[in-house]
């Protein structure tokens, strides 16, 4: 690897962990919530009611998504291979913990009035499609496939950095309208994930293809070279 290129392969890295600045602060300024005695209001009340599942929640997708950032340096994967897989050892458990706890949540706390009902089976669907990738990933490398490995663990990724994005997609509503609710919120929140996997899979599919090292055929053996007669 070039000098040049060692910049470059940490552009997707900042970007991510960037992308998970606001709710790694939001997750952070609720479990200061929980663990400080705040006073029970309608909108921390359910919460408030739980809090075991909304610490795992927390810890689990903000390790995931900071530390899952890292893991998108290829040339650090390879000059620390060991780094690499004790991490997504790691990767897992919290990726697993912050899907499971979300959708406990979902199935568990009461609804709030901003989101309509149609979210809670979309959160539960990209809820369990984020558990179920990174346990493709998983068996993928233990049968050493590590092209299907990395594909199933990136759409893993692309669904727990959901919330980054959502932040993004909210913002020009949030700007020009107010706090969206009901079927905006919705599409909202969907953009977010949809866009996601959409350039998760777009990045996957532009890869290069490792090339194919041919192998020469066997060049026919030379005819016999008819003896002279000696006259």
């Amino acid at each position: 690897m070039t000098s040049s290129s060692t910049p470059r392969q940490w552009l997707v890295p900042v970007g991510l962990v960037l992308l998970s600045v606001v709710p790694v602060l939001a997750g952070a300024a609720r479990v200061t919530e929980l663990t400080g005695g705040a006073e029970v209001t309608a909108d921390n009340a359910r919460f408030l009611a739980s809090p075991v599942s909304v610490l795992v929640h927390v810890v689990g997708a903000t390790v995931y998504c900071l530390l899952g950032a890292f893991q998108f340096a290829p040339g650090f994967r390879r000059r620390r291979p060991g780094w690499h897989r004790v991490a997504g050892r790691l990767l897992v458990l919290c990726g697993l913990a912050a899907a499971l706890s979300g959708v406990w949540m979902t199935l568990s706390f009461a609804r709030p009035p901003v989101d309509d009902v149609l979210l809670t089976p979309i959160r539960l669907v990209f809820g369990v499609a984020m558990a179920g990738c990174i346990v493709l990933g998983v068996a993928a490398i233990r049968r050493r496939d590590a092209a299907g490995h990395r594909a199933w663990m990136a759409r893993g990724y692309a669904i727990g950095l959901g919330a980054g994005t959502q932040v993004l997609t909210h913002l020009p509503w949030m700007l020009l309208v107010g706090q969206p609710s009901g079927h905006p919120r919705v599409l909202l929140m969907l953009a977010g994930w949809v866009l996601n996997l959409a350039v998760t899979e777009w990045a996957l599919r532009r890869r290069p293809a490792k090339p194919v090292r041919s192998i020469p055929s066997p060049r026919p053996p030379a005819p016999p070279v008819a003896a002279e007669q000696v006259g």
